[in-house]
C-alpha cells in the first residue's frame, strides 16, 4: 500500500476516533478521556500535515533542489512533536482545575465501550503502518505510526484507571490519570521531534544499509582496487554515499568508468533509492581534504 494511501486511511480514522473519544467524554464527564479524545485532534493534524509533506517530498529534483525534496518529511515529524506538546499542555491545564472540583463520572460503561473501540481501531492501523515505513522507509509513517501505538497504550491507560475509579470512588484519580496521559505523549513528542532535528542535519545512513554498502564494495575490491573516504547521509527516503574508488594509473579512461558503472549498478541494486557517487583515481594517488592541517 502506498504512503499517500495510509495517510489517507489515518485520516479517516482520526475522524473516526475523534467522534467516539469525544462521545465518551461527553456521556461521561471524565478529564482522563477527554485528553484521550485531545490526543486524536492531535493524530488529524499531524495525518493532514503529513500528507501535504509527502505530497512534496515526492516531487522530482529541479534546478533549485537538485537533490530532490525528501527531506520534507522530517518537517512532519517535527511538527508532530510540537503538536503532542501542545496538547500536553492543554491537558494538564484540564487535569488541575479538575483537581481543585473532582466529580463522579455518569455512564462509564458505555463510556469505556467507545474508547476501547477507537484503541482497536488505532491499533489495527499503526501495524500497518509501521510495517510500512520499514518497506519505504518513511518516516513519516514511522512517526505517525508511533504516534497511534502511544494513543493505543493512553486509551488502554485511561480505560483501566477509570475502572479503579469506579470501583474505588476516588475521583481525584481521573484528573491524575489525565495528567499521565498528557507526560506520556509528551515523551514520544520529544523523542519524534528529535528524529526530526537528526534528519536535518545530514544523518549517516542505518548501521544496516552501510553494512549492505560495505559488502557491496567487498565483492569488488582486490588488489588492484580499493575503496576509501567513504560517507553516507540521508533524507527521507533518499539514501546518498559518495567514496574514491582507488585502481592502476596505467588503466584506461574507459575501463575505469566501465567498472565504475558496475560498482554504482550493484550499490543501488543492493539498496533501493540509493544514490552512489563515486571518484576515480590512481591507486598511487591521495586525498587529503579531511586532514586537520589543510582544512578550512
Amino acid at each position: 500500500m502506498q504512503v499517500k494511501t495510509l495517510l489517507k486511511l489515518s485520516i479517516a480514522a482520526a475522524v473516526a476516533t475523534i467522534a467516539m473519544k469525544s462521545a465518551a467524554w461527553w456521556i461521561t464527564d471524565s478529564v482522563g478521556l477527554l485528553s484521550d479524545a485531545m490526543e486524536s485532534f492531535v493524530n488529524l493534524a499531524s495525518a493532514l500535515f503529513a500528507l501535504g509533506m509527502v505530497t512534496i517530498a515526492q516531487r522530482p529534483p529541479d534546478d533549485d533542489h537538485p537533490f530532490g525534496h525528501t527531506k520534507a518529511e522530517y518537517f512532519s515529524s517535527g511538527f508532530e512533536g510540537l503538536l503532542i506538546a501542545g496538547a500536553a499542555a492543554g491537558i494538564i491545564w484540564t487535569a488541575t482545575h479538575r483537581f481543585a472540583n473532582p466529580q463522579p463520572l455518569q455512564s462509564l460503561g458505555w463510556g469505556l465501550a467507545l474508547a476501547l473501540s477507537s484503541a482497536a481501531l488505532n491499533w489495527l492501523l499503526a501495524w500497518r503502518m509501521m510495517a510500512a515505513s520499514r518497506e519505504h522507509r518513511s518516516i513519516v509513517l514511522e512517526a505517525d505510526a508511533r504516534h497511534l501505538y502511544s494513543d493505543v497504550w493512553t486509551t488502554a491507560g485511561v480505560v483501566v484507571g477509570l475502572i479503579a475509579v469506579h470501583f474505588t470512588g476516588w475521583w481525584w484519580l481521573d484528573p491524575l490519570i489525565a495528567i499521565g496521559v498528557a507526560l506520556n505523549i509528551l515523551r514520544e513528542g520529544a523523542h519524534l521531534a528529535w528524529r526530526s532535528v537528526e534528519g536535518l542535519m545530514d544523518s549517516a545512513v542505518e548501521p544496516e544499509v552501510r553494512a549492505q554498502i560495505d559488502r557491496t564494495l567487498a565483492q569488488f575490491a582486490q588488489q588492484a582496487i580499493r575503496f576509501d573516504h567513504l560517507v553516507t547521509r540521508r533524507a527521507g527516503q533518499r539514501r546518498f554515499v559518495d567514496l574514491h574508488m582507488h585502481m592502476p594509473a596505467d588503466w584506461t579512461l574507459g575501463r575505469a568508468a566501465a567498472l565504475r558503472t558496475d560498482v554504482e549498478a550493484a550499490l543501488m541494486r543492493e539498496v533501493p533509492g540509493l544514490r552512489a557517487s563515486i571518484q576515480l583515481l590512481p591507486s598511487n594517488v591521495e586525498t587529503h581534504f579531511n586532514d586537520p592541517e589543510v582544512a578550512p
